[in-house]
């Protein structure tokens, strides 16, 4: 076994996982850990994009190779307890899909163009945007 019983990767780059809420899942993740007293079992580090855009925040669990899609800040908790601190996955929150990329447009879309929104100067009265 190695240095680590479970290490923990979150998605906190590329366009999209950051855009919903990544940084905080990541956050409350450590926290928890260490609040758990889990900190020389378990470690949480950042991570690159999974390619699976759309889908997150991404969180995956080694070496139990355990995928969790669309993780918000209740979820990470439950992931905390259930998985990292109980042992047994949180099945339903499992994001199973095929090996290799799978991105979905559609969220991806809804995300750039509320970024867009959010980063367009206000119209003035009368003018359109």
């Amino acid at each position: 076994m190695g240095q680590y019983r479970r290490h923990v990767f979150v998605c906190t780059h590329g366009e999209y996982c950051p855009f919903d809420g990544s940084a905080e899942v990541h956050r409350l993740l450590k926290e928890a850990v260490a609040a758990r007293g889990l900190k020389s079992e378990v470690r949480v580090n950042k991570s690159g994009c999974f390619n699976q855009c759309g889908h997150g925040p991404m969180v995956v669990i080694y070496p139990d190779d355990v995928w969790y899609g669309q993780v918000t800040p209740d979820k990470a908790r439950r992931i905390v307890e259930e998985h990292l601190a109980g042992g047994r996955v949180a099945a339903d929150l499992v994001y199973s899909a095929p090996p290799g990329a799978h991105k979905d447009p559609a969220r991806m879309a809804e995300i750039q163009k509320a970024r867009a929104a959010a980063t367009d100067p206000p119209a003035k009265d009368g003018e359109p945007r």
